[in-house]
C-alpha cells in the first residue's frame, strides 16, 4: 500500500499522521485520507478537488503532473509526500 507522509510544517495547521492506504492514483489515496480527516480535504483541495495553489504533492520524488484531477498513479509501494509550498523571500 502506498505510504502517504505529511510535513511537520502542514502538520502544524492539521492534524495529519502518515498512513499506508489503498489506492490506485494520488487522488483515491487522498480521498480515502479525507473520510477519517475531513479537516484536511479543506486545506489540500479546493472545492473541485484540485490541489490548492499552497500544495504540493510528490509521488516517488517527482511532483504530480496532473494537480486538477490528480490521476497520477501510485504503486503498492509508492511514497507521497504532502507539503506546504513555500513562497516569500
Amino acid at each position: 500500500m502506498p505510504l502517504v507522509r505529511f510535513t511537520p510544517s502542514l502538520q502544524r495547521h492539521v492534524s495529519a499522521p502518515d498512513v499506508r492506504v489503498e489506492g490506485a492514483t494520488v487522488r483515491d489515496a487522498l480521498f480515502q485520507i479525507f473520510t477519517t480527516t475531513p479537516a484536511l480535504r479543506s486545506y489540500l483541495v479546493d472545492e473541485q478537488g484540485a490541489l490548492r495553489k499552497h500544495v504540493t504533492v510528490f509521488v516517488d520524488g517527482l511532483p504530480v503532473r496532473d494537480r486538477a484531477a490528480l490521476t497520477d498513479a501510485l504503486r503498492p509501494d509508492s511514497d507521497v509526500d504532502v507539503m506546504q509550498a513555500l513562497s516569500g523571500g
